[in-house]
């Protein structure tokens, strides 16, 4: 009988404890696509200098490059730093990044940010389904309600009949499909592979992978250009180390809800660089995707209480 508070307070502090990791996650993963909704702005405003495929190569560029940065603080232990026995499952995760962040660049040459980010939002549909054959993780009811509601917002902000639902709107859907992928990819590999060396071959392998079509796209890029490159792809190294270490502190399908406020970043930085000003529609829907998200976090605490 003496041992039973004992264990009690053992079970509430690992409960505690995983909570708290459940939590960071969240946190990380939300400043990873805040960092990305940022890299896309920056796309959309180069959009009218240079063709895509030549702005998702300047991107991996800058990425290469700032990871080559961080490997000058690894250089006496770097071999092992960057080993890895899923060399496969790197550079395919970095063909996924390549083909989504593709996609996302040449649809905004066409279309808004908000409408691009409204419509990428089946992303977390994709990644629930795939996270239950990929992941075999269980996926309830709740989280299965939150995503739903979720997509129900994103239909607020899209109003079906508008006209944004044309063929352009396939270059999102694409985008949100191989997105959902590299997360799955990401989740796969998070739990064993070391996270610069997981950076370190998306850099690599994502700079090979966008250099393919450059022989049929290249223009010279300005100073400007290559500043805003590098810049970017510090950005982006940034988001990938917060995501990677998500994916490593929480389920991927937990995750899923959150990639809907993508929506208030994108929507703010539509306002401050475009004059984008926000619909009600795109208000009351970014309300019904942020209390998605809320409902799956106070869920997850309810049922373990």
């Amino acid at each position: 009988m003496t041992y039973g508070p004992l264990a009690s307070l053992l079970v509430y502090d690992a409960y505690v404890q995983e909570q708290k990791k459940t939590h960071i996650g969240i946190l990380l993963f939300l400043a990873a696509l805040g960092f990305i909704t940022v890299i896309d702005t920056g796309a959309k405003y180069m959009t009218a200098d240079l063709p895509p495929l030549v702005l998702v190569w300047g991107y991996f560029l800058g990425i290469f490059a700032s990871v080559c940065v961080l490997a000058l603080t690894k250089v006496s232990h770097l071999p092992q730093e960057i080993s890895s026995r899923r060399l496969v499952l790197h550079f395919g995760r970095a063909g996924l990044l390549v083909a989504s962040i593709s996609f996302a660049f040449i649809a905004l040459r066409f279309m808004t940010l908000a409408d691009i980010t409204a419509i990428s939002f089946t992303a977390p549909l994709f990644i629930t389904v795939l996270a239950v054959p990929f992941l075999g993780e269980k996926v309830g009811r709740a989280r299965w309600l939150a995503v739903l509601v979720g997509l129900a917002g994103v239909l607020i902000v899209v109003r079906p009949g508008s006209g944004l639902l044309s063929w352009g709107s396939l270059l999102p859907l694409l985008t949100a499909l191989t997105f959902a992928g590299f997360q799955i990819v990401t989740r796969l590999i998070a739990t064993t592979e070391n996270t610069f060396a997981t950076l370190f071959y998306t850099g690599f392998f994502g700079l090979i992978w966008s250099s393919l079509a450059l022989p049929f796209v290249w223009q010279s890029p300005l100073t400007w250009h290559w500043l805003a490159f590098f810049l970017q792809g510090a950005l982006g190294v940034a988001a990938h180390l917060c995501m990677i270490k998500a994916f490593s502190l929480a389920e991927a399908s937990l995750l899923a809800p959150f990639n809907y406020s993508k929506l208030l970043w994108a929507t703010v930085a539509g306002y401050i660089v475009f004059g984008n000003v926000p619909t009600w529609n795109t208000l009351a829907g970014a309300a019904v995707i942020a209390l998605a998200g809320l409902f799956i976090v106070m869920h997850e605490r309810r049922k373990h209480e």
